[in-house]
């Protein structure tokens, strides 16, 4: 039976912040190891001797679509259907979206649905995990997996187990959903044996899903077939329909279906399994030295322990001095540092600089966009400094600013530059002037990345000053 593998790539992970951000969020970062989570979990839900998966179904937004395209190529994978949500609406309406979808193409289609930000090390003991869970699928049961507890933990939702058992794995009916428990309740359920944290991941007979959404949640389903079937396409993505999908109630699948669900099952997993939902994951899953210290590259551990200091800057050095249980958290445009324990309550940060409408709070300091990215270095009131890098045979659009004029500096490779009329070759070390209001546009023509640095001068400097005319990236 081949499995339809559905990634979950949206959200903000602001409990991973300040490296984690709404604008470029955890899963795309290399947290552990050389791979970023989204490639590790795609990775994990390709085919094996055990399993057998389609091309991936991936759920996400406009801003991060080229990103899972690059991300998937590196990694040797052919992206495949990607669905573009139109605004964030929880789980429910995410996973329905990708039911409908698959049980358009194939009418007996089974859903593997996890989330992108998991890390999950072995991943031969997790496919034997879903061919049990599979075993379970052909009796019209859906399935959800479920970790068995380590430790009292109070960071995740937990799954509370019938006591009799269905086969000799472990699987059990589901006697109930329990929200992040205290402490206290938390060391309870892990001595009673009859609990496994609830990991979100899912695997289902698209029907089923739909049949079970038709029972507990109908006004959903209207609004997302309506979603599904205005959607259009937009480049190789399947745009979804913003008007019905505006409607639909932002709400998780547990709440939605999975609590109200007769025909659920949890598999157990018991292998080693992460959400990183915290700088206290990151530093548990990280390789520690023997004082306990986790530190980057550029980060340093004097005369401390059990501490997770990083720095994200190849330019700026972290040095803890006579730390114990800290976590400290350097970025180019922000810092945190806190103990560990009070990991859960990072997103309470992120609140505090939202409420003062401060950019850091959800806006990444290197933008990603299809073309490239780029990065602020200086700011002032009349003029902004970036360094731009443009990707081989990638183009900007053809724009003008009606606030700002630009100098552009090339220092790594040759930009193809467009101003007004004139086209013209700009190699290292030269530079070319863009006149306030005029068209222009920059492109890279060689085979690989052009780097520019960009002063812009004017009233106004804000990424909303610009007219585009044509762009092959087809944005607004």
């Amino acid at each position: 039976m081949v499995i339809y593998p559905v990634l979950l790539a949206g959200g903000s992970g602001a409990r991973l912040w300040p490296l984690s951000r709404k604008s470029y969020p955890k899963q795309f970062f290399n947290l552990i190891g050389e791979k970023t989570l989204f490639q590790c979990s795609a990775k994990r839900l390709t085919s094996s001797d055990i399993i057998k998966f389609a091309s991936h179904i991936t759920l996400t937004n406009a801003d991060f679509r080229f990103i899972i395209g690059e991300q998937l190529q590196e990694i040797g994978i052919d992206p495949g259907p990607t669905l573009i949500e139109p605004e964030g609406k929880n789980t429910a309406a995410a996973i329905l979206a990708a039911s409908i979808f698959a049980h358009e193409k194939d009418k007996d289609a089974v859903l593997l649905v996890a989330p992108s930000d998991h890390v999950i090390p072995d991943t031969a003991i997790f496919h034997e995990a879903i061919k049990v869970g599979l075993s379970h699928v052909k009796n019209q049961k859906m399935v959800t997996f479920g970790i068995k507890p380590t430790h009292p933990e109070t960071g995740y939702g937990y799954l509370e187990l019938s006591t009799d058992t269905l086969d000799d794995n472990g699987t059990s009916d589901i006697s109930k959903f329990v929200e992040k428990p205290h402490l206290q309740d938390a060391k309870q359920m892990l001595a009673s044996g009859h609990y496994l944290w609830n990991a979100g991941i899912f695997l289902f007979h698209a029907q089923d899903m739909m049949d079970a959404f038709k029972a507990y949640a109908p006004e959903t389903l209207d609004l997302v077939s309506k979603s599904i079937n205005e959607a259009s396409s937009d480049l190789g993505f399947l745009r979804l329909a913003a008007e019905p999908w505006s409607e639909i109630e932002d709400i998780s699948i547990d709440y939605a279906i999975m609590e109200k669900a007769q025909n659920l099952v949890a598999v157990p997993y018991a292998s080693k399994w992460s959400d990183l939902g915290g700088w206290d994951a990151v530093w548990s899953e990280s390789e520690q030295d023997t004082s306990g210290n986790v530190t980057s590259e550029t980060a340093h551990a004097i005369e401390c322990s059990n501490s997770l200091l990083r720095s994200e800057s190849g330019s700026q050095q972290v040095v803890g001095l006579g730390l114990n249980d800290i976590m400290a958290i350097a970025m180019p445009d922000a810092v945190l540092v806190a103990p560990k324990e009070r990991a859960q309550d990072v997103k309470k940060a992120v609140e505090l600089l939202k409420s003062k409408d401060i950019a850091q709070a959800e806006i990444f300091p290197k933008d990603h966009r299809p073309w490239g990215w780029f990065e602020s270095l200086a700011l002032g009131d009349r003029f902004q400094v970036k360094r731009i890098c443009v990707k081989p045979g990638a183009a900007l659009s053809l724009q003008s600013h009606k606030h700002r004029s630009e100098h552009w500096v090339v220092v790594e490779g040759t930009a193809k530059v467009t101003i007004d009329d004139e086209v013209k070759l700009v190699s290292e070390g030269q530079s070319v002037y863009v006149p306030l209001g005029t068209k222009h546009r920059m492109e890279n023509p060689g085979k690989f990345p052009m780097l520019l640095i960009e002063v812009q001068i004017g009233t106004y400097l804000r990424e909303d000053d610009i007219i585009r005319y044509e762009d092959i990236y087809a944005r607004n």
